[in-house]
Formats: C-alpha cells, structure tokens, sequence
C-alpha cells in the first residue's frame, strides 16, 4: 500500500507533468511551476519550431489571462470602443499576444526556473517570485509571476515583472503610444496588432 507521502508525490507528478493543473485547488506558487515546468519540458523536447510554437500556444491559452491582459493594454482607451471594434481588438489582441508569447519563448533550449516564493497582495493577486537559473550564455534573472487568484480552481497569469519591469505595463505604454500618435483612432492599434499577426 502506497504510504500518504508517496501519493501526495504522485499527485504533484501528475499536476506538473499532464498539464491539468486547473483541475485542482492549488497554490499560485505550485502553479507557476507547473506551468514553467510544462514549458521546459516543450523546449526542451524533440520538437520543430512549429511544434513548439503550438504546444507554448496552448499553455499560454491554460494559464494566461489573455483576454484581462488586452483589456489592461487599452487603459482608459478601452471605453471609447464601440461593440464591434471590442470584439475585432479581442480577436486580434488573442493572435497578436499568442504569436509573441510563443514565438519568443520558442528560440529558448531547456529554461530552468526555479520559484523562491509567493506573496498574496490581496483575494484576488499573488505575486510569485523565480530565477532563470544563469548559464555560460546568459546572467541570472529575476521574474515575478502576477498572479490571478480570484478563483481558486482556474489560477490565471495577469503580468510578468522581469527584472522590475512590468511586460503588461510596457505593451500598455505602447498601446497608447500608438493611438495617441493617431488621434485616438482605436483602428490604428487593430490594423497595427493585425500587420504583426499575418507577418
């Protein structure tokens, strides 16, 4: 018979390694390295780029909050989009950050990150801290994971602080940036968002 401690390990070989993660109540640190975890295993597999873009698609589309991240990215432009232009910038914002996102992380060789510690903020955020463990070719670097914690059941990723930048804080700047630069004319981002996707 399998002792309580040899299950409770089962259990988390199962939650890093099936990718169900969600299926469970867990820590937002547990869940931040079980999503590095599903990434390395990806970069480091036997795959073409086009396999791993794929694979770092569909952790991207399980742990990231894409649609709160898009929204974020508007700022105060978000209340001036009509019905339609929302859904269209939805749509385009989801391809857009994908691409990125899966693109980037797809010329990294086996990235191993290992998570120090979680703080909580509040009910609904908890930040967890990691390393990018330094290797010949690249320094140490420190990531905090922004944390959705709202629903226990469905943890959600709504920021990356690297190196005390904020990614979701940036693509906000340049968001704006760009619809300032054009009078405030939300199309101008869609059609710019759109140009990167069919690149």
């Amino acid at each position: 018979m399998l002792s309580k401690k040899k299950i409770i390990c089962l259990t988390l070989l199962i939650i890093f390694f099936s990718g169900i993660s969600k299926v469970y109540s867990i820590e937002a640190d547990t869940f931040i390295q079980s999503t590095v975890n599903r990434a390395a295993k990806t970069l480091g597999g036997d795959f073409s780029k086009e396999e791993r873009i794929k694979k770092l698609k569909d952790i991207a589309k399980d742990t990231v909050d894409i649609r709160g991240i898009g929204f974020y990215s508007l700022g105060v432009h978000r209340k001036i989009l009509n019905d339609e232009q929302l859904k269209k910038y939805q749509e385009v914002f989801s391809e857009y950050f994908l691409k990125s996102f899966s693109s980037r992380l797809a010329e990294y060789s086996n990235p191993e990150i290992e998570v120090n510690s979680k703080k909580k903020i509040n009910e609904n955020y908890t930040i967890v801290s990691s390393t990018l463990v330094a290797t010949d070719s690249r320094p140490e670097v420190k990531i905090e994971w922004r944390v959705y914690t709202k629903n226990p059941d469905n943890l959600l990723i709504r920021d990356l602080i690297i190196e005390g930048l904020s990614l979701a804080r940036t693509q906000k700047e340049e968001f704006s940036s760009i619809i300032n630069s054009n009078k405030g004319n939300i199309d101008a981002l869609i059609e710019n968002l759109s140009a990167f996707v069919i690149k």
